[in-house]
C-alpha cells in the first residue's frame, strides 16, 4: 500500500485548517455543564504557536516528548504540536503510579512532559524525573509549570513544518500491561494512518460526530478517536467525567461510538434496572410498542443517531451483542493490538456473526499456527518495541508477521473466533488443561456478574471470582434483593453454564467478590481488561478455605 506525505495525519491537519477553518472540530466540555468549540482554525492556531515554542527550545531532532492526562481538545493539539515541531510523542495513561510513570519517563528518554487533566497528579509526580520541563494544558491541576495558554500567547505561529516521511517514528505507544512491564511500541506516520487508507468497509464523512473517553494514551483510541477524526474531519465530543457519561452522551449523540464490554453491560444493566428484561422482551414484541420502546431507551442512552457502533478489547458476551441488536443497535466486534495499531479484525455490517471479531480487515493478513495461535500481518504494523528489539524478533516471524498471543478458529466463512489466550490455560491438578476465556464469557451471559476470572491452577476442578453487576449490588447493599435469592440465581448460573462445560472444565463453585474490579485497585487496566495474575494473586490465599467450605457459591 502506498501512502504519501500528504496522507499522513499532520498534513491532514493543515488541509481542514485550509479548506473548512470554520469547521468545529473539538468541543471540550468544563464543569458546570458549559463547553468550549474549536474550530479548524482555532485549533492549528495553537498547535503552531506551541510547535514554534517546542521548536525554539532546540532540543536533538525527533526528541520524545510525552503526554500524561484525561482526553481534551489539548491532549490533541500537544500531540500535533510535537509532530509539526518535529519530535516524538509519547502518550502515558492518566492512572499511572509514579513507578511506572518514571520507568516510562525515563526508559523513553522523554525531554519533555505536558500535564493535562488528572484525578491525582501528585501520584504521578512522584514519578517525574527531576529537571524534566513540563507544561502545563487547560483543566490540568496547578503544577506549577508554565501555562500552555502563556506559552501559546508569547508565540508566534509556525508557518512551515518538516514534511515526514511515511516510514519515519511519529509515537511511541507503551502497552497498559495486562502481564509483566509496559513495552514502548513505536509506531510510524504511515502505521497511524494504514487503517484509513485501506478500509473501505466503513463510510466515514466530515458529519460524522465521535464521543472520546476511551484513553487517548491506548492504540484503539488513537486510531478511533484522533486518527479517524483527524483523517476524516469529523467532530469529536470530549466525556467530563464517569458521573457525567451519559449526559455527554447525550449531548454529543454520536454517529460513531466504539466502547468496551463493561460499559455495555453496565448499559444494559441500567436498563433492566428500569425495566425488568421480561417486560421488556414482551414490549419489544409487539410491533409498534416494540418501535417505540426501541427508540426510547437509543435515545435514553444517547446511541439514537449511532451509524456504527463497535466493541472491543475484550470478549463480550453473544447474548449481550443480541440484546443491543433486538434494540435496532448493530453492535460489531472488533480485534486488534497495540502492536498492529488496533487495525487486524472487526465484523462488516450486515454480516457479523455473535462471539466472532469478523473477518482480516483490508490489507491485513492472518493465519493460524499449529497450536491455533492468531498470526497478523497489519499495514499498522509496529516499527518494533522501543529499545528492545529481542523481544520484537520474539514477537514478529520471520516472514513478519505478529504472534499475537491469543488462540482462534476461523469459521467458512472467513471470521474469527478468539478462543483464549494462549498463556491464560492453566492446568488443573488432573494434568487437564483449561481455557478460562470461553468459561467466563458464559458466566457473563445473564448479566448477574459484571466481570469475572476463571482459576484455579493445581486444583481438581476450576472456579470463579465474579463480581456482582452494579445493578444488584445496589439492590444488594439497600436490601431490595436478599442474598438468599441472589444466592439461587447464582446457583442456577453455575449449574447452567457446568452443563455447557466438559468434565474437567466444571466449576467447583462461584465466590462473589466483596470489593468491584477497578483502575484504582489495579484489578483492571486503564482499558478496563482484567489483570488476571493480580486477580489471581488477591484471591490465592483464600482459595483453599473456599474449596474446602464445599459450597457451590461463596461470599466473600
Amino acid at each position: 500500500m502506498k501512502i504519501s506525505a500528504d496522507d499522513l495525519l499532520l498534513a491532514k491537519a493543515a488541509h481542514w485548517e485550509a479548506t473548512a477553518p470554520d469547521k468545529v472540530f473539538m468541543t471540550q466540555p468544563h464543569s458546570g455543564g458549559q463547553s468550549t468549540d474549536y474550530t479548524w482554525r482555532q485549533t492549528m492556531d495553537e498547535v503552531r504557536r506551541m510547535a514554534s515554542y517546542l521548536a525554539g527550545l532546540n532540543l536533538p531532532p525527533r526528541s520524545q516528548i510525552a503526554i500524561v492526562g484525561k482526553n481534551s481538545a489539548h491532549w490533541i493539539m500537544a500531540d500535533l504540536a510535537i509532530w509539526m515541531a518535529g519530535h516524538v510523542s509519547v502518550p502515558l495513561y492518566p492512572t499511572l503510579n509514579s513507578e511506572t510513570a518514571r520507568k516510562i519517563l525515563e526508559h523513553s528518554e522523554s525531554r519533555l512532559l505536558f500535564v493535562g487533566k488528572l484525578d491525582d497528579w501528585p501520584a504521578i509526580r512522584a514519578g517525574v524525573p527531576e529537571g524534566l520541563p513540563v507544561i502545563e494544558l487547560p483543566l490540568a491541576p496547578d503544577t506549577g509549570a508554565p501555562k500552555w495558554a502563556e506559552v501559546v500567547a508569547r508565540s508566534e505561529p509556525l508557518a512551515q513544518f518538516p514534511q515526514h516521511d511515511p516510514d519515519e517514528l511519529a509515537t511511541i505507544i507503551y502497552t497498559s500491561g495486562t502481564t509483566g512491564n509496559p513495552k514502548g511500541v513505536m509506531l510510524s506516520f504511515g502505521g497511524l494512518v494504514a487503517a484509513m487508507l485501506a478500509d473501505d468497509k466503513i463510510d466515514v464523512t466530515p458529519q460524522d460526530r465521535y464521543l472520546s473517553y476511551l484513553p487517548l494514551a491506548h492504540s484503539y483510541e488513537r486510531y478511533a478517536c484522533e486518527g479517524i477524526a483527524i483523517f476524516h474531519g469529523i467532530q469529536v465530543y470530549f466525556a467530563e467525567s464517569l458521573e457525567s457519561f451519559l449526559r455527554d452522551l447525550q449531548r454529543a449523540r454520536p454517529t460513531l461510538f466504539c466502547s468496551v464490554p463493561r460499559l455495555w453491560m453496565k448499559f444494559q444493566s441500567g436498563v433492566h434496572a428500569k425495566l425488568p428484561p421480561e417486560k421488556l422482551q414482551r414490549l419489544l414484541s409487539i410491533p409498534l410498542v416494540g418501535w417505540l420502546v426501541r427508540r426510547k431507551i437509543l435515545k435514553g442512552l444517547g446511541l439514537d443517531q449511532a451509524r456504527y457502533a463497535f466493541s472491543g478489547a475484550a470478549p463480550l458476551a453473544p447474548e449481550v451483542i443480541n440484546w443491543y441488536r433486538r434494540l435496532g443497535l448493530e453492535l460489531l466486534e472488533g480485534y486488534g493490538m497495540s502492536e498492529n495499531h488496533s487495525y487486524s479484525h472487526a465484523s462488516d455490517p450486515g454480516d457479523a456473526r455473535s462471539g466472532y471479531v469478523g473477518r482480516s480487515r483490508p490489507g491485513v493478513e492472518t493465519r493460524l499456527s499449529e497450536d491455533g495461535e492468531v498470526l497478523v500481518k497489519s499495514p499498522g504494523m509496529m516499527m518494533g518495541y522501543f529499545k528492545a528489539p529481542e523481544l520484537t524478533a520474539e514477537v514478529v516471524t520471520e516472514d513478519g508477521y505478529l504472534r499475537t498471543g491469543d488462540r482462534g478458529e476461523v469459521d467458512d466463512q472467513g471470521r474469527l473466533r478468539i478462543t483464549g489466550r494462549a498463556k491464560e490455560l492453566f492446568k488443573t491438578s488432573k494434568g487437564k488443561y483449561v481455557a478460562p476465556a470461553p468459561i467466563e464469557n458464559l458466566l457473563l451471559n445473564n448479566g448477574l456478574l459484571e466481570l469475572c476470572c476463571v482459576t484455579g491452577a493445581g486444583f481438581a476442578q476450576p472456579h470463579a471470582v465474579g463480581v456482582l453487576s452494579e445493578n444488584l449490588r445496589a439492590q444488594l447493599a439497600q436490601g431490595r434483593m436478599p442474598q438468599a435469592e441472589l444466592t439461587q440465581k447464582l446457583n442456577a448460573l453455575l449449574e447452567g453454564v457446568n452443563r455447557a462445560l466438559e468434565s474437567h472444565e466444571r466449576l467447583q463453585f462461584v465466590a462473589v467478590a466483596r470489593e468491584p474490579w477497578a483502575i484504582e485497585n489495579g484489578f483492571l487496566t486503564p482499558t478496563m481488561k482484567m489483570r488476571r495474575a493480580r486477580i489471581e494473586a488477591h484471591y490465592a490465599a483464600l482459595a483453599g478455605a473456599w474449596y474446602a467450605a464445599g459450597q457451590a457459591v461463596i461470599w466473600q
